[in-house]
């Protein structure tokens, strides 16, 4: 981590022209550097450098990946719209065309947009950042280079603004470049972001390998020439060299397996690399040979490649003279370049006619196995940007559960996954439709927890109805239970627009069978009747009759009922108010309704009013007074047709109809309990439904009792409530 010499444009030029040859190529990177050269004159970075030193740098990062000439001059000028006055996307495309132009937006940061929270703003900005990537690979390689030149003089910067920056670059820049299998720029910026964030670790991690390393290098180089010995007696093609491990690796290692320094296995590490991928087995079967193998620390990353395109085989042997432990890695000349500088490696530029950078993205795709379910998420809609970076970190960069379909594909998931979240990895309608799953050739619940390794194989039903919710509660990826939200928000919709359209048929084809004018049926009226059914629109109002919670009769009643009806209500209301002192007639329901002496009264069924409730007269239309609770929300809203009303003193006893609702966590003997209580209390029992909820720990017991007036019902309540794990006792309204 030494401070080092900023790179010069010669040394720049003298890197890309090692493999750029053709002269337009390099007219127009040298062009692309002279334009920023002349737009950051005069401004400087925070080092006190000249600004032109930073996109040398980034420019000179993306020659060392062997990156494309326009992918260069981008980086040269990826700046330039941001820092420099006058310069537009338009000045960009015009000089260097669209493809540059559009790198060039896609990398320039989103300095115009507030947010009042931080973490909101910064994942705002690495969104578009991300959908910028998934149509252009380019654009995260000109944003890791610029990156990396900024971790690598944060020193000048302020400390609360370096911790922000390294804690950003340590949870979105690194994984990303993990995940594109580019480890020089992932360690580097791992190990800079570890410095500033925990810098005491950082220095004491730092010096317990300083304190080793001679003897370490003493170690590995004995063990290089035994391995040496091997491979000429075998005439086996290598390079052979020691392979020194990132401090920030060493750190993770140390905390996530809770081991010390001096236990970490691979800090010895030694790598060869051959020409072939037999020769790698080869190799392997010699060195075991020689060497005792660890149990459980071969792991082969050439029959099984990583989803970031590494492969090798690893290995941890013992060195018997010693008794030291090595770590070795075996690879060919490609394997080592894709370790190295990943996904470039696979499609380093080279300069012909055809070269295609539509067909170059294509193969990237198709090489990365995470690349195209990155390009599928990217295209989701999600207004919320946290929600969408939280998806991304899970499902994208934190999978480390490798599974296979049975074609071979590989397919990264989270810790925890399972057959339903690999189903809507594959594609979106396989997930729908899925019904079962195989996992290593056996039929498995859909619950089952994947490990590295299973070979899973999706079965499907096109019939199939979909997701239910209860999947919601067993996928582990944002990308699956995203999926099932949205199907099941869609098929919501669908079902009430169904409903609509049955209540609607229900209610025209009653209309017809009674012989009924279907004039009648318009939005006003319709409107007009919705508080007396206590619906709040129309829709409500056919959805309730399509799903039977409000019947036929009860809608055409209310429709056709001719003005007289309404004219007789209004006279009722008018009468009470002006005799209600004089007529005070007890009715047959033991209620006395003031100043009404010919009206039909009766007790609402809603909410099954008794003796000794506080209780209202509702004046239905056509069906006399109706007595309410004076708590019922069927008449909460009313004003108009609300009336005094009254018990009579003197009512005779009489039985009373009560529903309840019970509430409690179940046990043995719940309901038994239940029984005996209602028994003592002199509560006659009508009708008992009792049932365990889903959540197996709860019950619901529903009761329809007889008794004899409010206070006989209080006293039934208060005892039901010390009945042991009851939580609730509810008086039910319909």
């Amino acid at each position: 981590m030494s401070s080092r010499k900023s790179v010069t444009y010669q040394e720049c030029m003298g890197n890309i022209q090692t493999y750029i040859k053709r002269p337009e190529n390099l007219e127009m990177i040298e062009k692309a550097y002279q334009f920023a050269n002349k737009c950051h004159e005069g401004q400087f970075r925070k080092s006190g450098e000249p600004y032109v030193v930073h996109v040398i740098e980034v420019a000179n990062t993306l020659a060392l990946l062997h990156t494309s000439p326009k992918t260069i001059a981008a980086g040269f000028l990826h700046d330039t719209v941001e820092d420099c006055q006058g310069v537009t996307n338009e000045t960009i495309q015009e000089m260097f065309g669209e493809e540059i132009s559009q790198i060039v937006d896609a990398v320039t940061k989103i300095g115009n947009i507030k947010f009042q929270d931080e973490r909101e703003y910064l994942a705002s900005n690495h969104r578009k950042l991300f959908i910028a990537m998934a149509k252009d690979i380019r654009v995260i390689l000109v944003k890791l280079a610029d990156r990396l030149h900024n971790m690598r003089t944060l020193e000048y910067m302020k400390p609360e603004k370096q911790k922000k920056i390294a804690n950003e670059t340590l949870s979105v820049y690194a994984p990303i470049a993990h995940r594109l299998g580019i480890s020089e720029i992932k360690n580097e910026l791992e190990d800079l972001s570890f410095k500033y964030l925990y810098n005491e670790k950082y220095n004491e991690i730092k010096n317990l390998v300083a304190q080793r390393e001679s003897e370490r290098n003493q170690q590995v180089d004995m063990m290089i020439t035994d391995i040496k010995i091997i491979m000429d007696t075998y005439h086996i093609p290598y390079r052979i060299f020691g392979r020194s491990k990132h401090f920030y690796s060493i750190y993770k290692k140390m905390v996530t397996k809770n081991k010390r320094f001096e236990e970490i296995l691979d800090l010895l590490a030694i790598r060869i690399v051959t020409d072939t991928e037999t020769r790698c087995y080869e190799i392997l079967g010699y060195i075991h040979a020689t060497y005792r193998p660890i149990p459980g620390r071969f792991k082969d990353y050439i029959a099984m490649p990583k989803a970031n395109m590494y492969q090798s085989l690893h290995t941890t042997v013992v060195e018997p003279q010693h008794g030291n432990i090595f770590e070795i890695q075996i690879r060919t000349e490609q394997m080592d370049a894709v370790a190295e500088r990943g996904v470039a490696a696979h499609w380093l530029y080279k300069e012909h006619p055809n070269f295609s950078h539509a067909q170059e993205q294509k193969q990237i795709e198709d090489k990365l196995s995470w690349f195209r379910d990155f390009s599928m998420m990217t295209d989701e809609d999600s207004s919320d940007p946290l929600e969408y970076m939280n998806v991304l970190q899970k499902d994208i960069f934190e999978a480390n559960v490798y599974c296979l379909s049975p074609r071979g594909k590989v397919i990264a998931l989270p810790q925890g996954s399972c057959p339903i979240d690999f189903a809507y990895r594959i594609h979106t309608e396989v997930g729908h439709k899925t019904v079962g799953a195989k996992v290593n050739g056996a039929i498995v619940p859909l619950n089952t927890i994947l490990k590295t390794g299973d070979v899973v194989d999706i079965l499907t039903n096109k019939n199939s109805k979909g997701p239910s919710e209860d999947w919601i509660k067993i996928v582990k990826s944002g990308h699956a239970r995203n999926k099932i939200r949205s199907f099941l928000q869609k098929q919501e919709e669908m079902d009430r627009k169904e409903s609509i359209k049955m209540g609607q048929q229900m209610l025209e084809e009653e209309f017809k069978k009674q012989k009924l004018d279907p004039s009648i049926i318009t939005e006003k009226r319709l409107e007009s009747i919705l508080n007396s059914l206590s619906f709040k629109t129309v829709d409500d109002l056919f959805v309730g009759l399509a799903n039977k919670r409000v019947s036929l009769e009860a809608i055409v009643n209310r429709l056709v009922k001719n003005r007289q009806v309404v004219l007789e209500d209004e006279e009722i209301i008018k009468q009470v108010n002006k005799d209600s002192t004089k007529i005070r007639k007890v009715s047959g329901c033991g209620v006395i309704v003031p100043g009404i002496d010919s009206i039909s009264v009766s007790l609402a069924n809603c909410c099954s009013p008794i003796p000794g409730d506080d209780i209202l007269g509702y004046i239905s239309k056509g069906q006399g007074v109706k007595v309410h609770r004076c708590d019922c929300p069927n008449i909460i809203n009313e004003k108009k047709r609300l009336i005094p009303v009254e018990w009579d003193e003197n009512i005779q006893e009489k039985i009373y109809d009560v529903p309840l609702t019970v509430l409690s966590t179940d046990r043995n003997y719940l309901l038994s309990d239940i029984m005996t209580t209602l028994q003592q209390c002199g509560a006659y029992l009508r009708h008992v439904d009792s049932y365990v909820n889903d959540d197996n720990l709860t019950a619901t017991t529903k009761l329809l009792l007889s008794i004899k007036d409010a206070s006989h019902l209080k006293m039934i309540i208060a005892n039901l409530k010390k009945v042991r794990s009851v939580n609730e006792v509810i008086r039910d309204i319909k």
